[in-house]
C-alpha cells in the first residue's frame, strides 16, 4: 500500500487558495502512484481558524470548499481536515473533522476527540468533542484515523493533560491496520523529538504503521514545522519529510526502503534558524508585504534579525537604517554599515540628535530643571520608532522590533520605542540563544561582525551604558527566567537551585511589573515551549507574589 503524505503551507481562512494547494498535490501525489492521500489538520481552514469560525458564512464556506475538493477525487481516496458542524443539539456548535473523500464525493467524516486547551490551544472555545473514533475498510485494510491531540494519550505525554477517554486504545481495540493522524502541531525547539516519540508510541500500541501529515508554514505567532513521517509498528522510522518547508512524498508501507529527507534531524540552531525565517517569511507574505525595514544599532539582537530577514524576504527586500545619537559609539555605526554590506540590504544612516533636542526643548516649560533620568533616555529610544515607523508608512516594509526574550521578560525595553513594529521576530529567543545562533551564522564565514557579537551588550542610552548596569549576566538571567516563565517555579524553588536571594527577588519583580509593555508589544515567533503570548495568560494587574 502506497501512501501520499501531503504537507502543505496553508493560509488562514484562505479557502479558495488552500483548496487549490489541496487539489494539485493529490493530483501530483496520484500520478506518483499514491493508493491514498493524507493531508493536515484543518487543511481546507488552516489552523488555527480561531474566532473566524463565529463568522456567519465561514463554515458554510469551508463546506463549499470540501465538496469542490471532493468533486476531485477518484478512486484514489482523500482524508482532509475541514470544520464541521455539530448536528445534535448538545454542545459546541462545530467539530474538528476529517473527511474521507473518494469518487467525487465525501464517504465517511471522523471528528477528533481530544481537544487541546493548554499552551497556545482552545479548541474547547469552539469545537465539541468526539466520544469515539472511527475507521474505515478500503482494499482490504481497515484504516484509523485521528486528528492531532488523540494520539498524545500516552504515558511520554505530561501527566497535567487528563482526558476522558484514550483514541489510540480504541483503536487498537479495533485492531486497525495502519493508523493514520492529521495534525496541525506547533513547532518549538525540543518538539520535533517529543512528537517522534508519541507517534512511535502509538504505533507499539496499536501495533501497526503510524503515518502522521503534519502542517508546515508561519500562521501568526505558530510555527509549524512538518517533519511528517511514517512510522513501522516495530517504532522505526520509514520515512520523513523536509522540515519548515512544503514536501510530499509516497510512501510504500510494503516496502524496506527508508526516506528520511537529509534535514529531518538537524542540530537544533539549524532548526531554530530554519522556524524563524519561515515564520517570518510567512507572516510578512502572507499580511501582504514584500519588503521589511529594520532599525540597526550595531547590536547583536538587530544583527541577527537583519540576517534573518534576509533569508526570509532576499536581501533586495531588507532596508537597514541605522539613527546614532549624539552618545552613540563610533564601533556601533560601523559594526551597523558592515553588517549590511556583508548582507548586501539597502542601507542608511538617519541622525536623531536633532530630533531628541527638539524634544527635550519643548519638554522644557514643563518639566524644568528636574535631574536627567530614563525619561530622556526613553525620548532617544521613541524618536528612532517615530522615524522608523514613518519610513514603514511612506516605503510600505514592515517594521521589525528586534528585543529579545530575555530583555521583554523583564521590561529591559522601551513602548512606543524600540517595540515599534509589526512583528517581534526573536522575542522569544533568549539571549544566551541570541548569541549562540549569531555564532552558527558565522561558523563558515563573518557574517555578523565578530565585534558585535564579543562587545558587552548596551541599549547605549546613556554614556557607557552595559546591559550587566541593571541586570545579571545573561547566563543567569536566563537560568532564572527558564525557570520563572517557563516552568512556574516560585521564589522559593529558584532560590533552593542555588540563585542568589536578591538576584532572583529582583528578576521576579521586573517580570511581574513589566506585563503591561508585554501586552503592547508586537506579535511574536513561538519558538520556546512557553513564549510571552497567546498561551501565556497572566493579568496585568495582579497582587500575588510567588
Amino acid at each position: 500500500m502506497k501512501i501520499g503524505l501531503a504537507q502543505l503551507n496553508t493560509t488562514v481562512g484562505d479557502l479558495a487558495g488552500n483548496l487549490a494547494k489541496a487539489v494539485k498535490v493529490y493530483d501530483a501525489l496520484v500520478a506518483a502512484g499514491a493508493d491514498l492521500v493524507l493531508f493536515p489538520e484543518l487543511a481546507i481552514t488552516g489552523y488555527p481558524p480561531r474566532d473566524l469560525l463565529f463568522k456567519s458564512k465561514f463554515v458554510a464556506d469551508n463546506l463549499a470548499a470540501l465538496n469542490q475538493f471532493a468533486q476531485r477525487t477518484g478512486s484514489v481516496p482523500a482524508v482532509i481536515g475541514f470544520v464541521d458542524r455539530n448536528r445534535s443539539e448538545r454542545g459546541r456548535r462545530f467539530l474538528n473533522a476529517a473527511a474521507w473523500c473518494e469518487h467525487g464525493e465525501v464517504q465517511q467524516v471522523f471528528h477528533k476527540s481530544l481537544l487541546p486547551t493548554y499552551d497556545v490551544f482552545d479548541e474547547d472555545r469552539y469545537f465539541e468533542t468526539a466520544s469515539t473514533t472511527g475507521w474505515r475498510v478500503f482494499k482490504g485494510v481497515r484504516w484509523g484515523v485521528t486528528i492531532c491531540e488523540d494520539i498524545w494519550s500516552g504515558p511520554i505525554v505530561e501527566t497535567s493533560r487528563h482526558y476522558s477517554h484514550d483514541p489510540v486504545k480504541q483503536l487498537a481495540e479495533a485492531k486497525v491496520d495502519v493508523l493514520l493522524n492529521l495534525s496541525a502541531s506547533p513547532w518549538h525547539y525540543g518538539k520535533d523529538s517529543t512528537r517522534f516519540e508519541v507517534v512511535r508510541q502509538a504505533a507499539e500500541r496499536v501495533g501497526c504503521p503510524v503515518v502522521y501529515a503534519n502542517a508546515v508554514g508561519g500562521n501568526d505567532e505558530l510555527i509549524f514545522d512538518g517533519h511528517s513521517m511514517v512510522v513501522s509498528s516495530d517504532g522505526s522510522l520509514l520515512a520523513g519529510l523536509a522540515p519548515f518547508a512544503e514536501d510530499s512524498q509516497v510512501v510504500d508501507l510494503n516496502s524496506d526502503e527508508i526516506r528520511i529527507h537529509p534535514k529531518f534531524r538537524q542540530e537544533e540552531l539549524a532548526d531554530i534558524f530554519d522556524a524563524l525565517v519561515l515564520g517570518l517569511r510567512d507572516y510578512a507574505l502572507k499580511s501582504g508585504f514584500k519588503r521589511a525595514l529594520i532599525g540597526l544599532s550595531g547590536g547583536i539582537d538587530s544583527a541577527l534579525t537583519a540576517v534573518l530577514a534576509a533569508h526570509a524576504l532576499g536581501r533586495e527586500n531588507v532596508i537597514g537604517v541605522s539613527l546614532p545619537s549624539a552618545i552613540s559609539s563610533d564601533h556601533s555605526k560601523t559594526d551597523a554599515s558592515d553588517l549590511a554590506r556583508n548582507l548586501g540590504i539597502v542601507f542608511h544612516t538617519l541622525p536623531i540628535a536633532e530630533v531628541v533636542t527638539s524634544a527635550e526643548t519643548a519638554l522644557q516649560p514643563i518639566i524644568g530643571d528636574r535631574p536627567r533620568d530614563v525619561t530622556e533616555e526613553n525620548i532617544q529610544a521613541r524618536s528612532r520608532g517615530l522615524l522608523l515607523m514613518a519610513l514603514s508608512n511612506k516605503l510600505g516594509a514592515l517594521l521589525l522590533t528586534t528585543g529579545n526574550k530575555s530583555e521583554i521578560a523583564v521590561g529591559y525595553c522601551t513602548l512606543y520605542g524600540d517595540m515599534c513594529g509589526g512583528l517581534a521576530v526573536i522575542s522569544d529567543l533568549p539571549k544566551v540563544k541570541v548569541f549562540a545562533l549569531c555564532e552558527w551564522i558565522n561558523r563558515e564565514q563573518e557574517i555578523i561582525p565578530w565585534n558585535t557579537i564579543r562587545k558587552p551588550p548596551s541599549a547605549e542610552l546613556r554614556p557607557d551604558q552595559k546591559d550587566e548596569d541593571s541586570l545579571p549576566p545573561y547566563p543567569v538571567l536566563d537560568a532564572i527566567l527558564k525557570l520563572y516563565v517557563e516552568e512556574g517555579k516560585s521564589a522559593a524553588e529558584i532560590i533552593g537551585q542555588g540563585f542568589a536571594e536578591a538576584v532572583v527577588r529582583d528578576v521576579i519583580r521586573k517580570v511581574d511589573l513589566n506585563e503591561y509593555k508585554r501586552k503592547q508589544a508586537a506579535p511574536g515567533l513561538k519558538v520556546t515551549p512557553l513564549a510571552f503570548g497567546v498561551g501565556r495568560r497572566i493579568p496585568i494587574v495582579q497582587k500575588y507574589v510567588s
